[in-house]
């Protein structure tokens, strides 16, 4: 028997509603099986779809700034008047509803006519634009080059064989078997020739010629461009140890690499997990849904210290031996015979499958043979634009002024590298737009996520409100009196406040 569908949440605004009914910033009821959301800004009522586009979270849970609200999830911002999806990590617009004024009720009965984007028209339209990578940024600049009326060729140019994927799903819910293969891909494969995108996967790039202004591929000439972004992302660290390329050793970066891990554990019955790091333990969690033994080696004495500190570490290891996940800290992996792994420490654990989650490291090369400044990473100004005029570079390569933290900072981040990827579109396109959003990541371990705002390589006070180990609170770094960045688990509402807080400080 078919399951049954919740019925939609709240009134029937085709029936309408007293003003007097509607008091708060937020209202949900609903148009027909549609939910939508009433949003008050200053005088005005516009209506919304519910959920967010990225993964549906309920967007009466979050935070309505000006002519736009924010998702209490993962930080996507919608514009009020438009839909349009104004942040990442959502891209696709929401659609808009009518909203009528009849004596003191507020009907809506029917979604308007989705209007067109309020972007820019390019100030110095080049005819030729190259993205070197096929991750979060590359494909969200690309996306942005059309939205914002670009007609010029864009050319991305992909290592990978898969087009672009939601990777933070590759460690989550896709990895845990919660989530289906259709759920990945960013965008239909449709898209990218209806979009005039020339998506060229399995694309090895040689080097950049700038004087020339040319993009060498393998076997594939050279590609003019005008202008060029580079965001070539990051690889996985693999350990020089024996035994490491054995095929039950994996990375987790591409949809290839997670395809085979999901193949690898088929029929296992214990995993080794390499690395305490945010991948490594999604992995953890995810192998722990699927009900294999999990034993985690890594070297530092509490995961996640050093981004979260050790009262966030303790509960997050508490939180994985809760389900079943073993902890062999301050040791390593010294080589893999087989299925036997042995430690540093001299013990050993048989394991059908050994995943290596020990970090990542930007893809530099093609920088540095095009001669452009380097600081550890690509050094770019604050309009993402590299030492080479034309060259741009956004995502886990690029090292940028961030005014919230005041430091030249990189940061391996997905909804980073996808709001880069944006700005570095629109100044492509002579914008000039200066990048100084608020960093921003999330984590899920099994049913408890982890928000994170703002950017904090070292303190010298946590802040802690509320109950870590009950998993309602939020951690505010600080350095010398001053917020750098706020954790949170179930403060949903309070994230998206303190991330608007650091937004607000710059202009004051």
């Amino acid at each position: 028997m078919a399951e049954e569908q919740s019925p939609p949440a709240g009134p029937d605004l085709t029936q309408g509603i007293a003003s007097t009914d509607f008091s708060g910033a937020t209202l949900l009821g609903h148009v027909g099986e549609h939910e939508v959301l009433l949003v008050r800004s200053g005088s005005e009522i516009f209506a919304i779809d519910a959920h967010c586009s990225h993964y549906h979270g309920p967007l009466a849970d979050g935070l309505v700034v000006g002519h736009s609200i924010r998702c209490p999830w993962h930080h996507a911002c919608f514009d009020l008047r438009t839909g349009e999806a104004a942040r990442p990590p959502a891209l696709n617009a929401l659609s808009v509803w009518q909203v009528e004024h009849e004596g003191d009720r507020i009907f809506v009965r029917r979604k308007r006519e989705q209007p067109k984007s309020r972007g820019k028209r390019p100030v110095d339209a080049p005819g030729k634009i190259v993205i070197i990578g096929g991750g979060a940024a590359g494909l969200a600049a690309a996306d942005m080059l059309r939205r914002q009326d670009f007609r010029g060729s864009i050319v991305m140019l992909s290592s990978d064989a898969a087009p672009p994927v939601d990777r933070p799903n590759l460690s989550k819910d896709y990895l845990a078997g919660s989530a289906p293969e259709d759920w990945l891909p960013l965008r239909p494969d449709s898209f990218y020739a209806e979009a005039g995108i020339d998506l060229r996967l399995k694309s090895n790039v040689t080097s950049i010629d700038t004087k020339a202004r040319d993009v060498i591929v393998a076997n594939g000439g050279a590609i003019p461009y005008d202008r060029l972004l580079l965001a070539t992302g990051a690889e996985p660290v693999w350990l020089p140890i024996p035994g490491a390329d054995q095929p039950h050793v994996h990375v987790l970066r591409t949809l290839a690499d997670c395809r085979a891990i999901i193949e690898s554990i088929r029929g296992a019955r214990r995993a080794i997990v390499m690395g305490a790091s945010f991948i490594g333990l999604e992995a953890a969690a995810a192998l722990r849904t699927r009900g294999i033994e999990v034993h985690v080696v890594a070297p530092e004495q509490r995961p996640m210290e050093r981004v979260l500190g050790p009262e966030m570490g303790d509960f997050v290891r508490a939180l994985h031996e809760e389900h079943g996940v073993i902890f062999h800290l301050g040791d390593t992996v010294a080589a893999i015979e087989g299925k036997r792994a042995t430690l540093k420490s001299g013990s050993v654990l048989e394991a059908d499958v050994v995943l290596a989650g020990v970090g990542v490291r930007p893809r530099l090369a093609l920088a540095e043979q095009a001669g452009l400044k380097m600081d550890r990473g690509v050094a770019v100004n604050e309009f993402l634009e590299t030492s080479v005029t034309g060259i741009y570079a956004a995502g886990d390569i690029a090292r940028w002024p961030d005014p919230h933290s005041k430091d030249n900072i990189r940061v391996e981040h997905w909804v980073v590298a996808q709001r880069q990827g944006q700005t570095a579109a629109r100044n492509m396109l002579g914008q000039r737009e200066v990048f100084d959003a608020v960093p921003f990541f999330w984590s899920q371990h099994y049913d408890v996520p982890i928000n994170y705002v703002g950017h904090a390589e070292k303190w010298d006070e946590i802040a802690i409100d509320g109950d870590i180990s009950g998993r309602d609170c939020l951690l505010k770094y600080k350095s010398k009196g001053r917020v750098l960045a706020v954790a949170s688990i179930y403060r949903d509402l309070a994230s998206l406040q303190a991330e608007l807080a650091m937004e607000q400080a710059l202009s004051r």
